[in-house]
């Protein structure tokens, strides 16, 4: 009998569950991190060290500098996320790695997360808990503490990719209006009656609420700044599950500060998790640890989307949500 072709090497730069590393390890030569270890650019590279491809999370910084560095044998790196702004796919495009994502499978999980910071904003679930907790609840009364109301609003949806058109599906039941900002416009069978505005400008008068789902692109990176927030009506309220260098930290906080904005609710930050410390003292905000995609079931999807895309590189297909890469090489086997 022929002696059997040795498996695939594949670094994985971050604990996994469960499930999905009991895959990678009966497909796969895989190369494991321990729980709660975070490689910096050098541990990333020394962890790809004759292996054949990578499975990264978003924060795993591949710079171009990185993947310079990276080994000659890496010929994939396969991200357990949708946004790929951590990678720098021209850098990898220029060394012929193939580059893929999970997109899909995290949809739901996102949308599910934005209602309830729309929710926890609106209607005071920070300031309405603390007073709870610290004993500081007194007597009901008519007129205060109060939030506002979400139903029959007017939502404007900043990215109406496949998490924007789930949270205005979720939004339609709260009888909210829907309008929206793409880069391209919904089909006639999508649009459910929703108001499209070419120009992001044009759309955000019309924002009671305002929902950051856009990619982090160099065009949407800081669109979010003062002058866009002062184009929103008075007491909106804006809440981002996309990426959090989309909003201007400082024009954000202003506005929430002057009382221009009636409170926001965040689920990701410029520089996670070292987050501007101001927002952490303001009352009208309502902050999540980045959990847009933290359910399980969700988490085990993105795992095997990842590793369904390693399969079909190494079988030598086209993954199917191939980013950027060469022709897939000659058929690897897997266990």
């Amino acid at each position: 009998m022929a002696a059997r072709s040795p498996l695939a090497k594949v670094f994985i730069s971050q604990k996994l569950p469960a499930e999905v590393e009991a895959r990678l390890a009966t497909h796969y030569d895989a190369r494991f991190t321990p729980e709660d270890v975070s490689y910096d650019a050098e541990g990333l590279i020394a962890g790809a060290a004759e292996c054949d491809g990578l499975l990264v999370t978003p924060v795993d910084k591949l710079t171009a500098e990185v993947i310079e560095a990276l080994p000659g044998t890496i010929r994939i790196i396969a991200t357990f996320s949708v946004g790929y702004d951590h990678i720098d796919i021209a850098a990898a495009q220029r060394r012929a790695i193939v580059v893929t994502n999970t997109p899909d499978v995290l949809t739901d999980a996102t949308a599910d997360i934005a209602m309830l910071l729309m929710l926890g904003a609106a209607r005071g679930a920070y300031w309405g808990e603390r007073m709870v907790r610290e004993r500081r609840w007194a007597r009901w009364a008519p007129t205060k503490p109060l939030g506002i109301q979400v139903t029959g609003k007017r939502l404007g949806i900043f990215g109406m990719g496949r998490i924007g058109q789930a949270v205005a599906k979720r939004a339609r039941a709260f009888d909210m209006e829907i309008h929206y900002h793409s880069r391209t416009r919904l089909t006639s069978d999508r649009e459910h009656g929703y108001h499209f505005h070419a120009v992001l400008d044009d759309m955000l008068p019309h924002c009671d609420f305002l929902s950051v789902n856009c990619a982090s692109t160099p065009e949407t990176r800081g669109a979010i700044d003062r002058r866009r927030i002062g184009l929103l009506p008075e007491k909106a309220i804006i809440v981002n599950t996309a990426r959090g260098e989309i909003i201007d930290d400082d024009a954000l906080i202003a506005a929430l500060e002057s009382g221009k904005l009636a409170g926001a609710g965040l689920d990701v930050f410029k520089g996670e998790p070292d987050i501007d410390p101001r927002y952490r003292d303001l009352e009208n905000v309502f902050l999540l640890p980045h959990l847009g995609s933290a359910t399980l079931e969700t988490r085990n999807a993105m795992g095997h989307r990842a590793v369904d895309n390693l399969d079909a590189f190494f079988k030598g297909e086209q993954p199917r949500d191939l980013l950027v890469g060469p022709p897939v090489p000659s058929p690897q086997p897997l266990a």
